[in-house]
């Protein structure tokens, strides 16, 4: 099939491009640049030129697909809120093409907030009482309810030795304070997986599609805040140091709310579900082998 991605050029984005192009299927990349366009275009995959404020371009690139995944964001966190929105906007849009069709929509969501004091599952729903902006799941499903096959990746910290997601950013704080800070006694957990695996999990959802279903990008199932700024600490030969939350506000800035999460996440359903299963090194194994510069 031929899929359109948004996103195509980014850390996950072009690690799906991959994926789909190695086991037959054709890419179409959205491009904002032409810097983004040289990449898709190197990866072996065509380039839809356009960006997630130009409505068109999403319109054409999906009116060109069998499928499209959405993975485009912009992880600005001093201008979340606007990224957000954009995000709303970009997926509604795509969405409206699709009605009337067998065309399947992938759409990313993030765990954190999802079920506080306890393991997300694949069949929580997003509460009522959620308070981050980013609306891509409901969104999502809510094209599900009125007949488009759209259904949710929710994405843990994915990780190779260059990237980490969020911790990647714990990373570059660390380098520029000379501390590898935790939050009170760092037992809060995130979940990972490596993104080959990640890639691989878009795949194969996206050739048996289901309408309105929830997966979990998930390998490991919680690393504990205090085990990953240890390790960061090691690796990069400075001091780690718990923090408590009005020192973290300062240390963290706009990420701090974000580190003192507990996230944990199973992955349990994904598999019954798809038959997918992570092989990729552990997240702690990925941060071992970061540069010390």
């Amino acid at each position: 099939m031929k899929v359109f991605i948004t996103g195509a050029n980014g850390f996950i984005g072009s690690a799906v491009v991959s994926e789909l192009l190695s086991t037959g299927h054709e890419v179409l990349g959205l491009a904002r640049s032409e810097e983004a366009a040289r990449a898709i275009q190197a990866a072996g995959a065509e380039v839809q030129r356009g960006s997630l404020d130009n409505h068109e371009s999403l319109r054409i690139g999906s009116g060109k697909a069998d499928a499209i995944i959405h993975l485009a964001f912009n992880p600005d966190f001093t201008a979340f809120q606007e990224s957000c929105e954009l995000d709303r906007n970009a997926i509604e849009i795509i969405g409206a093409s699709l009605f009337g069709t067998q065309k399947p929509l992938l759409v990313p969501n993030g765990i954190g907030g999802l079920a506080p004091g306890r393991i997300v599952t694949e069949d929580d729903n997003v509460p009522t009482t959620y308070r981050l902006p980013r609306v891509s799941e409901q969104t999502a499903l809510r094209l599900a309810s009125q007949g488009v096959i759209a259904s949710v990746i929710r994405l843990s910290q994915v990780h190779n030795v260059n990237r980490q997601g969020l911790v990647s950013t714990l990373i570059d704080i660390a380098r520029a304070t000379g501390i590898s800070a935790y939050i009170n006694d760092g037992s809060n957990r995130w979940p990972a997986a490596h993104v080959s695996d990640v890639a691989r999990l878009f795949r194969m959802t996206l050739e048996s599609p289901k309408a309105g279903v929830k997966y979990h990008a998930v390998a490991e199932e919680g690393i504990e805040m205090r085990a990953i700024a240890t390790t960061i600490s090691r690796r990069l030969g400075i001091p780690v140091k718990s923090l408590s939350a009005e020192e973290a506000q300062d240390h963290f800035g706009s990420l701090a709310p974000f580190v003192a999460m507990d996230m944990p996440a199973s992955y349990n359903e994904t598999i019954k579900r798809t038959g997918w299963h992570p092989t990729g090194p552990a997240l702690l194994v990925d941060i071992e082998k970061i540069s010390r510069s």
